[in-house]
């Protein structure tokens, strides 16, 4: 028992390193992990950088006289929040696309020739989703920083592991919702389609292209039920934190400071009640828990009625 976990481990290892490896030699799928981020830098840097300027001062007092270094961290640091909402969630997907395409090609099913059991080679698919993802975002929230120290840089180190916890658990969040959206997928038609979908339409409903605040209370209310709209909120706050300090520490009301927390996402509201940090950080683990289970709940029921086929 002990040589065949031995070898078990050996093999999941394997596969990992393999899947990992085929994510950054595929430079069309590593490409299509990125056009979202990429679409997202250039709409900030082409139109919404300018959007978000006007909306912050137009929230501010007449009388409150504000550095640009201020307005910049706090755009600044509104994009590497986006960027990082974004990316966490279409790398996974992207990267998880590997475990249809093995499904099209046969490859699975060769593996599944091999001594490998089909859990082994569940969970090899899902860690190597998770590093592709982080290894990505990881990069991604680097050059973010790097980017927040030349325009403004007001982050403490409390915010910046905030930000790297924030990271991890949207990584997993969009690793467990790729797996089991991917998971029935088993045509190359449905991994266009899904991958379309997501790089297209993610970035409006977790709230990174445009403010949760500036959508109708309906709609507002809607997304405030999804897991993602709380982990853009979650990297909101810690990437804005001292950028509001500051505002604070010299002479911004309260109430100013309530408006641009609204106006920028990071105070999200359901149906007038505010949501605090630790409810978004439930939802969000509560949301990674269930996919999860989701997931290894397929995979037992698929390798039963796989033993079923072969037992008929």
């Amino acid at each position: 028992m002990k040589s065949k976990g031995m070898y078990e481990m050996k093999a999941c290892g394997a596969m990992i390193k393999r899947n990992v490896s085929m994510f950054f030699k595929d430079k069309g799928t590593f490409f299509t992990s990125l056009i979202t981020p990429i679409i997202l830098l250039v709409l900030y840097a082409t139109f919404l950088y300018n959007v978000y300027e006007d909306s912050f001062r137009g929230a501010l007092p007449p009388e409150f006289l504000v550095d640009d270094s201020l307005i910049k961290g706090l755009v600044g640091g509104l994009l590497l929040s986006s960027l990082l909402a974004v990316s966490t969630v279409t790398v996974p997907f992207c990267a998880n696309l590997f475990m249809v395409q093995d499904r099209v090609t046969g490859a699975k099913a060769d593996f599944s020739i091999a001594p490998v059991s089909p859990h082994s080679l569940a969970l090899s698919y899902y860690i190597a989703t998770v590093l592709n993802g982080l290894i990505i975002s990881f990069v991604a929230l680097t050059m973010g920083l790097v980017y927040l120290s030349v325009i403004g840089w007001y982050l403490s180190f409390a915010d910046v592991l905030l930000l790297i916890l924030d990271v991890t658990l949207l990584v997993l969040f969009g690793t467990a919702l790729s797996s089991v959206v991917c998971y029935p997928l088993s045509s190359q038609g449905a991994m266009s389609a899904v991958g379309t979908i997501v790089s297209a339409g993610y970035g409006f409903l977790c709230g990174a292209y445009m403010p949760i605040s500036s959508f109708s209370a309906g709609l507002r209310n809607t997304l405030a039920f999804l897991p993602g709209t709380h982990g853009t909120s979650l990297l909101r706050n810690h990437a804005l934190s001292g950028v509001f300090e500051e505002m604070g520490a010299q002479g911004l009301p309260t109430a100013g400071l309530e408006a641009l927390r609204d106006v920028s996402d990071c105070n999200l509201y359901l149906f007038d009640k505010l949501i605090e940090p630790w409810i978004m950080y439930t939802v969000v683990i509560a949301a990674v828990v269930l996919l999860v289970g989701v997931y290894v709940l397929l995979n037992i029921l698929a390798a039963r009625t796989k033993t079923k086929k072969k037992q008929k």
